[in-house]
């Protein structure tokens, strides 16, 4: 078993960049979509990822040995609904309901995260730490529709691309929270490695139950821009940022982990503007700031002791025990 790194301030970072890697997916994603569906495109890149997670698996064996039950429940709720499953809703959502209300939805992810933090998690939360929430919802919201209120008629379609969006974001949510339940019992490779590798069988069932044109798929795969665009989509957005996200992890509480995941909208906003030319309006660039700025107070508060935390390490070794849970 690995053990639990001391908190750093820059752990908060080192998830922020992470998340904020994931905003490239969407500006360089286009090409693909042209040839492939979502869903494949998905599937290829764990595929690809197989590549780096069994290797890592081999050789970091020893710490599987080291699992309990509970702990494979989390791996698999981390592959199968982190990577697979909400990546299949949140897509889903997209196509049934109203994208901006998708969007918004998403952001939600949060609440769940705090909720299970303090749930199964046990994690204490300070005073400070609701108001960094609330602000970063807020930055959140602005980020997404600016000082404008969002407008949609209600229909069947709408209710259920709502309900894929909040089911996206409640396994976005649990992720975080299993995840950390991961951190400091496996090296963040091996976490990585182990995402991965679980969710490829479910992605592969996903796809062939889809019943792919794979000539078509074959003659996307002939094509250097498909290669150029899918190398980039799995190096990147998915390898490195999951390596940098859970490196920071390991010492960073779930709660305060969700807030830096914002940093993936807010990257996303200023990356359409930078590359495809968006427009952005003054809303949404105080959205931006906003966000970033409760990152950097996260990363401030990261680095404080505990007082409830401290005081129990001060007594009893069961009471210290009970605090670590």
């Amino acid at each position: 078993m690995t053990q639990n790194k001391q908190p750093s301030p820059l752990d908060i970072w080192w998830i922020a960049l992470g998340a904020a890697m994931w905003g490239l997916d969407g500006v360089f994603i286009v090409t693909l979509l042209h040839y492939v569906t979502s869903s494949q495109i998905v599937w290829m890149e764990h595929v690809l990822l197989f590549l780096f997670a069994f290797p890592v698996l081999l050789w970091k064996r020893h710490e599987l040995k080291q699992l309990k039950l509970n702990d494979w429940l989390a791996v698999l709720f981390i592959g199968w609904g982190g990577s697979a499953l909400a990546s299949v809703l949140f897509t889903a959502g997209f196509t049934y309901g109203n994208p901006n209300v998708v969007l918004i939805l998403q952001k939600i992810q949060p609440i769940f995260a705090v909720l299970l933090a303090t749930l199964i998690l046990k994690e204490h939360l300070r005073k400070n730490y609701w108001k960094l929430f609330f602000v970063a919802l807020i930055g959140a919201y602005l980020l997404t529709f600016g000082l404008h209120i969002p407008s949609t008629a209600g229909s069947t379609s709408q209710l259920i691309g709502s309900l894929f969006a909040i089911g996206a974001a409640a396994l976005w949510g649990g992720s975080t929270v299993m995840g950390k339940h991961l951190a400091g019992k496996v090296s963040f490779t091996t976490l990585t490695a182990l995402r991965f590798a679980v969710a490829l069988p479910l992605l592969t069932v996903i796809v062939l139950a889809q019943h792919p044109n794979w000539q078509t798929i074959g003659k996307a795969l002939s094509l250097s821009p498909v290669w150029a665009n899918l190398l980039f989509q799995t190096v990147v957005p998915s390898l490195i940022s999951l390596l940098l996200y859970y490196h920071g992890l390991d010492g960073v509480k779930a709660s305060h982990a969700t807030i830096a995941e914002l940093a993936f909208p807010a990257s996303g906003l200023l990356l359409n503007w930078l590359i495809l030319r968006q427009t952005i309006d003054l809303g949404q660039w105080l959205g931006f700031a906003v966000v970033w700025l409760a990152v950097l107070q996260l990363s401030k508060l990261n680095s404080k002791p505990d007082k409830i935390a401290l005081s129990l390490e001060s007594s009893s070794p069961q009471q210290a025990d009970l605090a670590s849970k």
